[in-house]
């Protein structure tokens, strides 16, 4: 997966758990049902670690942080990425919500603007 498609799962995440909060202060008394995404983003980002029968713990570990590695490193640079938009947007005082930024992000990332 590039980082650009990670990082619009990114940004998905973020809005929804934008909405399921909006949704649980409108509705304290509902469950608000999770859509996956998060565990969706890990199943197509992360490789697939095949190990042989006898490899050691400490082979299993040492693979598992070169095949797991890169991967988790992008998925926490795409989270930090968007929460840096996100505290500079509050720490600037500016009046876009914390939405609109992520639609801003979202839109960028639809014109190629960030790889």
């Amino acid at each position: 997966m590039e980082q650009r498609e990670i990082m619009q799962n990114v940004v998905g995440i973020l809005t929804e758990a934008l909405e399921m909060r909006r949704q649980v202060r409108e509705h304290p008394d509902q469950q608000v049902s999770l859509t996956g995404a998060v565990s969706a983003l890990l199943v197509e980002t992360l490789p697939r670690i095949h190990l042989p029968a006898d490899a050691s713990g400490q082979a299993a570990a040492d693979a598992v942080v070169e095949e797991l590695g890169p991967a988790i490193a992008s998925i926490a640079h795409c989270f930090a990425f968007a929460f840096v938009q996100l505290a500079e947007a509050h720490d600037e005082g500016r009046a876009d919500t914390s939405a609109e930024v992520l639609r801003r992000i979202s839109l960028q990332l639809a014109g190629g603007a960030q790889k």
